[in-house]
């Protein structure tokens, strides 16, 4: 076996049923990297306007340099076709205040947002992991866990991807996978949303704003499988990889991953004040007939520590579970904790300012981050 004939090769179309927020990592600043004006928010082109602004006076020019950018704007200037923006997004955030943060998406050179094929390779290796994590008959064990809270699990991880103890990047079962990014879409596709943490209680912590894919976007990437590395071949050349099995089930296994962690979300959310909406929404994904190469997969910022572990594995012993929270090397927990609370606590969500019944307005949880619906379609030689 070998070339396109060891591939196994899937289409994946990616349809974002709620907000997606892959970070880039920067906080943007209002006033200095955005500006407010009309119901919109305009990412400025910093360059452009400053270059706009060239003088030849010394102390003209160290008062520019002082001046936030959008303090240098005029309202005629904001028009979308103008070199000083970079794009603009319909909606404005919750603050105005100058120096207020907004998390960036990810884009390309060209501000286009896309999905990249890191986070959902990511999440593949989690599903993979959970699934895998019976079939080897594995337990939750303290002393098998690393004193540092980044590389925790990393004994577990190579129990169940690499054929032998030690680190072998070039020996993990994941290197058989290969997920494009997706192609770009335009930053009309972006919006903005106030986050907060709703916790069992029913409260909401402080908000968080971000740039965020639209519901009902549609990116799509391309996912392959490469079998050579499972074959007779690879394993005469000293390459013994696992999973192979799980990875020929690939649409199968995520489908089974996405269903446990809508019961998962169900169960945690069920009891908890001021989720009726998501635990509504929930029901109604669980209830959504789906073709058998169609599964819910929740992506990016917002998904929780579940979507990143071992999950209901590591919480089916309690003793161990107590033991890994009450540690302070993991940092799992913050604040008082009295044994046998549930964990973890909060959820991140999107709210709405709503007025109740009594006439005040008050900001409710509406829809959970980044869920998706994907179809895998095989691609034929």
């Amino acid at each position: 076996m070998s070339g396109r004939d060891g591939y196994r090769i899937y289409r994946m179309t990616v349809r974002t049923l709620t907000p997606l927020h892959i970070g880039n990592g920067r906080e943007l600043l209002n006033q200095y990297d955005y500006a407010i004006h009309g119901g919109h928010t305009w990412r400025i082109n910093e360059a452009a306007l400053l270059d706009a602004q060239l003088t030849d006076d010394p102390r003209l020019a160290d008062q520019l340099a002082e001046t936030p950018p959008a303090q240098l704007l005029r309202a005629h200037d904001f028009d979308p076709q103008s070199r000083f923006f970079r794009y603009v997004i319909k909606g404005t955030p919750r603050s105005t205040a100058p120096g207020a943060v907004l998390r960036e998406q990810l884009k390309d050179a060209y501000d286009r947002p896309y999905l990249p094929g890191t986070t959902v390779k990511g999440a593949i290796r989690t599903a993979l992991a959970w699934t895998a994590w019976r079939s080897l008959k594995l337990r939750p064990e303290r002393a098998r866990l690393e004193r540092d809270r980044r590389f925790a699990a990393q004994w577990y991880e190579q129990e169940l991807f690499s054929e032998h103890s030690g680190k072998a990047p070039n020996k993990d079962t994941l290197r058989a996978l290969h997920i494009s990014d997706s192609q770009p879409v335009a930053p009309e596709r972006l919006i903005l949303v106030n986050a907060r943490v709703l916790n069992r209680r029913g409260t909401l912590g402080a908000p968080i704003e971000l740039e965020a894919l639209r519901p009902e976007t549609e990116l799509q990437l391309i996912v392959k499988v490469d079998r050579v590395l499972f074959s007779q071949w690879a394993r005469q050349y000293g390459l013994h990889l696992r999973l192979g099995d799980l990875l020929d089930q690939l649409p199968q296994v995520l489908r089974a991953y996405g269903e446990h962690r809508l019961r998962r979300e169900l169960e945690l959310l069920k009891d908890a004040p001021n989720s009726g909406r998501l635990v509504r929404l929930y029901k109604e994904w669980q209830q959504e007939p789906l073709a058998d190469n169609e599964f819910l997969l929740q992506l990016g910022w917002g998904t929780g520590w579940e979507a990143k572990t071992f999950g209901s594995h590591l919480q089916s012993d309690p003793e161990f579970m107590e033991t890994l929270l009450r540690d302070p090397n993991y940092k799992m927990t913050r604040g008082r904790r009295q044994p046998g609370d549930p964990f973890p606590k909060s959820r991140r969500v999107l709210v709405k300012v709503e007025r109740s019944p009594n006439g005040q307005m008050r900001e409710m949880p509406v829809v959970p981050l980044g869920w998706v619906l994907v179809e895998m379609e095989e691609i034929k030689p």
